[in-house]
This record gives C-alpha cells, structure tokens and sequence, in this order.
C-alpha cells in the first residue's frame, strides 16, 4: 500500500510540475510569437536594384565593409558576433546567422540593414550611409 501511495505521489506531482511548466512556456513564449508575427514584412521593392555587372568580394565589397562595418564587426570589436573584416567570417555570419547570401542580395539581412529597409535596424548606426549603387554590389 505504501508503493501505491508513493507511486500516486509521484506521478501527481510529475503532473502539477508539467502543467506549471506548460503556463510558464506558454506565458513567457506567447509575447515573443505575437511580437515575432506583429513584424510588418519588408517591402524588398524599395531595395536598390542589384547590379549586373561581376562583382569581386575583394575589390568591391571589402572596402565597404572596411569603411563602414568593421569598427564594429571587425578583429576587435564583434557587436553580434558578426565579423565583416574578412569574406570567410562575414560568409558564416553571427549571433543572427547569416547576413549575407551570395547571388541572394534581396534577400540577404545585410543589404537590408544597409539599405534602412527596417528602421529598427539600420546600419552603419552612425556615420556615412552607403549609396544606393554600393547597396547594390
């Protein structure tokens, strides 16, 4: 008899832990889904058009990376963990994933941070901003 009661204890607590755990995910992971699903999606349309011509990570996008990005996202500094101070770390991306998508410009966090299409994160926070043309290299 003491089994079945130290059994039914067990499984009545098992029980109440669940159900309290399940209110908690619930009242902690309802805010964050809403907020997530109230953020208006980006209107690409505003994006500069991409280029046509051949770009070279190196020549072209390097040096903007260097003047604008990397005295936050550099050797010294990693706001986000993101490294923009060499093409292998800026390709693997940060805390976020990855911000840029080779071939994908319309669709890389970057460019989007960069072209102010969200105003909650615009990039570079401070300074000059870059041209609709370097935007779209």
């Amino acid at each position: 008899m003491k089994l079945t009661t130290a059994a039914t204890h067990y499984f009545t607590a098992t029980r109440r832990r669940t159900g309290v755990l399940a209110v908690l995910a619930l009242a902690l992971g309802l805010p964050l889904v809403t907020a997530y699903a109230a953020t208006p999606a980006l209107d690409l349309s505003k994006l500069p058009p991409a280029t046509t011509d051949s770009v070279d990570f190196s020549k072209d996008i390097q040096p903007l990376l260097a003047n604008h990005c990397v005295k936050c996202h550099g050797p010294e500094k990693q706001k986000g963990e993101l490294r923009l101070d060499g093409k292998a770390a800026a390709l693997k991306g940060g805390d976020s994933g990855k911000v840029i998508l080779p071939g994908k410009s319309a669709d890389s966090p970057l460019v989007h941070f960069v072209s102010g299409l969200d105003p909650e994160k615009i990039m570079p926070p401070k300074g000059e901003r870059l041209t609709a043309r370097q935007i779209g290299l």
